[in-house]
Parts: C-alpha cells; structure tokens; sequence
C-alpha cells in the first residue's frame, strides 16, 4: 500500500467489473485511501455499504480505506432534499464515522439538469446540514462561481470543505483558498486544453492542495477515453508534481495528509 489518496471517487457505481477488483486495484497501485462520494440517497448509501463492507473484511485484502459522503448532486437537486437529510440523520445516529462529508453538491450550470432555483435552494440546505453535523462539506461547481460564493456567503462555509474536480484558473483557485477550501485536481489537469487549471494547481499550496480522480469519470491521459478508476490517482499527482518542480512521492505524502486534514481523518 502507498500512500495516495482519491479525494473523490464514485467507486460504488458505474463499473462493469466489481467496486471491490476497482479497489484492489488502486491498493495495488499504491492508493492508501479513497472517498466514495454520494450523489443522491441511494448511491450514498451504496457508498455506505462499501465502507462498511471494507471494515469487515468482506472486500477481500489489500484493499484501500474507504470512507464514505452523503450528498444531492445539483444535477439532482429537483428531487429535493427531504430523502437525503433523513438518510444521514439516520446513518449519524449510528456514530461509526462512516460519513465523513456532505455533498457533493452545489451548482452546475454547465448541463442545468434542475432549475437553478433547485440547485440553490438544495445546495444551501446542504450546507446547513454540514454545519449542523459538523462534518466536511464537499462542493461541485460549473459556470456558475458567482452564485455559488453568494449562496456560500449567504449561508456560511463550513469549517472544512472541498472544492472537488476544480476547473477554474488562478482567480478562482484565490477566491476559494481565501474562503478557507481545499482544492482537489482531477486529471483534467493532464488535458492540452486546461493551461489555466495547471497554473491554478502549479500555484495552490500543498496543505490545501487534493488530489482525485472523479472516476468513472475523466480519465487522465494516457487513458483518456477510457474508464477512469481510483488506481489512476497516481497519473494525476505525477502530473501535478511536474507542474510544481516536486517528486511524485513527496505530492502524494502532502495531498493525503491535506485530505485527512479536510476529512478530519
């Protein structure tokens, strides 16, 4: 086992091949840790469950640690919120430290898959239930930063969150370091087209700087195109540690310990 760690991961879905062989994988690859993210109710709780199942054993060896996030992806937001906060009122009470983040969540107005009144009011709510929890809250945000620092304005950032698979440039990047977040890289940072979001990930300092993969989503070159997997974290922290004049081994060390910071692991 290494020692770096997927930030943000939907390993509980979306894969041919079981989440468990996705996960040896990653162990295999030198992956220590991964978050399972939540998108809606049900596939937190499927997250949940790979948490819980890691624990036992059931997984099998070398396989990461697992945590878990609860959340209502603003792609979902139509469906309300209602489902989700009594699903992670009734998780909490167990008090195993399973969940260990709320989102992800926030705004997209990139695809608009909900109305933008729904994804504000599902994203603000979100961010209260963090607050009330006091747990991380982890953000997704698409052409839409403006609303998405008025309704964190708004409402408060909580103590500790995430602006996951970042996608702006330097301004962007201050604007949300000066709010208090961490900022996690996806491999869109191995993409020709992203010259502003290398300069952004070139510039972030390590204790604040994530690494993740977003799989099964943007896969990093040279496997673009293809199924992206937890065990590919590594490709994107190498990327990043050329951008930074730093060895892989000492970006892994210093995104795992920012994201046990930001998870409070």
């Amino acid at each position: 086992m290494g020692e770096w760690f997927d930030s943000h991961c939907h390993v509980q879905e979306h894969y041919e091949s079981d989440s468990a062989e996705a996960l040896r994988r990653a162990g295999a690859a030198g992956v220590a840790g991964v978050v399972c993210v939540g998108t809606d109710a049900d596939t937190s709780a499927e997250a949940l469950a790979l948490v819980r199942a890691r624990r036992t054993g059931a997984l099998g060896p070398d396989v990461p640690e697992v945590w878990a996030t609860a959340g209502l992806h603003p792609h979902e937001a139509s469906q309300g919120t209602e489902r989700l906060l009594r699903f992670v009122d009734d998780e909490l009470a167990q008090s195993d430290g399973a969940i260990v983040a709320i989102g992800e969540c926030g705004l997209d107005y990139f695809y608009e898959h909900s109305p933008r009144v729904a994804q504000r009011r599902a994203f603000a709510e979100q961010i209260n239930l963090a607050h009330r929890c006091g747990l991380a809250l982890v953000i997704h945000a698409r052409d839409a930063w403006d609303d998405l620092f008025a309704v964190l304005g708004t409402e408060g950032v909580p103590g500790r969150a995430v602006l996951h698979c970042f996608t702006g440039g330097p301004e962007e990047a201050e604007r949300c370091l000066a709010a208090g977040m961490f900022v996690s890289f996806s491999g869109i940072v191995t993409f020709k087209n992203a010259a502003a979001l290398r300069e952004a990930a070139a510039a972030c300092p390590s204790d604040r700087l994530l690494v993740e993969t977003d799989s099964p989503f943007l896969a990093p070159v040279p496997h673009r195109g293809t199924t992206n997997e937890p065990g590919f974290v590594p490709l994107v922290g190498a990327a990043i540690a050329k951008l930074r004049g730093v060895e892989p081994v000492e970006l892994a060390r210093s995104s795992a310990a920012a994201a046990r910071a930001a998870f409070a692991l």
